[in-house]
Order: C-alpha cells, then structure tokens, then sequence
C-alpha cells in the first residue's frame, strides 16, 4: 500500500517514529510499603498534535499502576506530560508510548495507561494499554 504524504508533509513513517522521539525520563521514588495497593494519576489537561491534520488532541490521561519498588514522582511526570503539547503524535501512540516509559521508569506490577480524548466530528477516542509483570 503505498502512503501518501499529506499537506502537512505526514507520512506512514511519522506513525512508526513514536518510539524514537527523545522525552525527558520519569522520576521515581523509593516505595515505602511492601503491600500490593494502586496509585491513580489523573491528567486532565493533555494536549498533543495530530501528524496528520496539524489540528491539537486534548484529553485525559489515566496512569493507574500497582508499585513494586518505585512509585512516580508527580512533578517529574507533568513535565514529561508537557513535552507532548506540540508534538505531532497520534493519539493511540501516545497512549502507548507513555505506557512504554512509565514502565521503563518504575517497573511496575502492573499498569495500565488511559488517554480519553475530546470528540473531533462526532467521533470520540478511548485508547487503552497494558502492562502485566511477568
């Protein structure tokens, strides 16, 4: 199938890019219990930009995990959140992109990653990624 550039100079390869974009790493911090309990992170103010059409995503982003050693450090993550404002990514590779580093910072049990974000022509987008420890 060949991939047609669009006016905004977007291709198929821009799609596959998600994971070679430089952000800034997660902090993390010493968790202190050994139990298994869940941590909530609730961004409701996400914003990124469509490679395709140049227009901005707004959108919720849930971070829900279970600890192991590490837990996020919250200033850390909205500055890592931020890096996304103008950056041409697709929504569903945001999602998962932020999934891939939370993982990588804290190496969780587990976690899951939710981007609710705002209807665009009557369409709304939920996207989910998982994370489950071996």
């Amino acid at each position: 199938m060949k991939v047609q550039k669009t006016k905004f100079g977007y291709t198929g390869t821009h799609a596959q890019s998600a994971g070679k974009i430089k952000l800034p790493p997660i902090e993390a911090w010493e968790n202190q219990y050994k139990r298994d309990y869940a941590i909530k992170i609730i961004h409701s103010e996400f914003t990124s930009v469509c490679p395709k059409t140049g227009l901005p995503d707004f959108g919720t982003i849930t971070v829900e995990y279970v600890p192991a050693k590490l837990c996020l450090e919250l200033k850390s993550i909205k500055h890592y959140f931020l890096q996304y404002r103008n950056l041409g990514i697709f929504m569903e590779n945001s999602v998962n992109r932020i999934l891939d580093d939370v993982v990588r910072a804290i190496k969780p049990k587990k976690c899951a990653v939710t981007g609710e974000f705002t209807a665009r022509g009557g369409i709304r987008s939920v996207i989910i990624a998982e994370y489950k420890k071996k």
